[in-house]
């Protein structure tokens, strides 16, 4: 996704400034609700990526859990290009994924970042020959498929919630997570399955 449509932004020109502020504001509350969704998802989301992820693709991109990009896919911020700042939660979700000073270096050189650039900085999970991202992206998603589903569902949600959190609220969500997870007939299925040397099979 190579960012809003700058076709549309155009149009919008001719309204007066403080209408066009109004409109641009209304249009990007409307997006965020979808950032939000995906952070509040219980599920993980695996983004799969080629070709150009810039502005808000690049903001999308940060909401979901895991990136596999294929070798011909480029990562650019691009909002300065165009006189503005980063939308979709991009000034959070970056700094978290690549440091501070990476991020700020991303949003105000605005410089083009290959594949391997992205994959160097923790920007995506793995990269891939652009025909093979297909089968990659389906062997996580089915892997994620098997595993057991209150283990997954709040392993994604303590390491999201461990941003905001003191270490001693972090112990206290883990204990009670563990917890949790063990009073399930996954965790049975886990123990049996290891004791008796066979794969296990969750629900």
């Amino acid at each position: 996704m190579a960012g809003g449509d700058l076709q549309t932004f155009a149009s919008q020109l001719s309204m007066e400034p403080s209408d066009r502020q109004r409109f641009f504001e209304r249009m990007i509350e409307r997006l965020h609700a979808s950032i939000e969704l995906l952070h509040r998802m219980p599920h993980p989301v695996i983004a799969s990526v080629h070709g150009a992820v810039a502005g808000f693709g690049l903001s999308l991109m940060c909401a979901c859990d895991l990136v596999v990009a294929s070798d011909d896919a480029f990562f650019a911020s691009a909002y300065r290009h165009i006189g503005l700042t980063p939308d979709g939660g991009g000034t959070w979700s970056l700094p978290r994924i690549v440091g501070l000073r990476k991020a700020l270096e991303i949003l105000l050189l605005a410089e083009r970042l290959d594949a391997q650039q992205a994959l160097s900085i923790g920007l995506v999970n793995k990269v891939v020959p652009a025909a093979e991202r297909d089968a990659v992206v389906t062997a996580w998603a089915e892997s994620i498929a098997r595993a057991p589903v209150t283990a997954v569902r709040n392993a994604k949600r303590l390491v999201r919630a461990s941003l905001n959190a003191s270490l001693s609220q972090q112990l206290g969500a883990e204990a009670a997570s563990f917890a949790q997870c063990a009073a399930t007939e996954d965790f049975a299925e886990g123990i049996s399955a290891f004791l008796e040397k066979r794969k296990p099979r969750f629900e």
